[in-house]
């Protein structure tokens, strides 16, 4: 592999590096073969390590009783402004359905029906202004 020359304590040696697995590796010093214990000082990296919260257990696997016709919202993933609304209340829709469309950070997203159902109630305008998370339509 590579060769070295170490001079200690004024006598030089001839290293020859045969083998490096991990932290062992086979070396050959003078013509004789060693196998040593290479001791690495490990390296700080600059990025930061991100710690993250512990999430709260799952509810994933119960079923949650609602009353029956018990309006479910759909809500606005970013703030931004209404262009159009495609559905009004009593519109039986199928899930992956365009409802509205919303501009926000100057890009038209389409936001979709999540599940079947049928639009209770539209709680916004054409042109009006939404923050993150305000309801925009109720489903039933």
């Amino acid at each position: 592999m590579k060769t070295f020359k170490f001079t200690i304590s004024g006598n030089t040696y001839e290293v020859e590096i045969k083998n490096f697995e991990g932290t062992t590796a086979n070396i050959e010093v003078n013509g004789t073969t060693y196998s040593v214990e290479v001791h690495r000082e490990v390296k700080k990296t600059k990025t930061p390590t991100l710690v993250r919260a512990e999430l709260p257990p799952s509810d994933k696997g119960k079923i949650e009783k609602r009353e029956k016709g018990s309006p479910e919202p759909v809500t606005a993933p970013l703030p931004g402004s209404i262009i159009e609304i495609m559905v009004s209340p009593g519109d039986v829709i199928k899930k992956g359905q365009v409802l509205l469309v919303m501009e926000a950070m100057k890009m038209e997203n389409r936001i979709r029906a999540e599940k079947d159902g049928v639009i209770e109630s539209v709680k916004i305008s054409k042109g009006s202004s939404v923050l993150q998370g305000d309801i925009l339509i109720e489903l039933v």
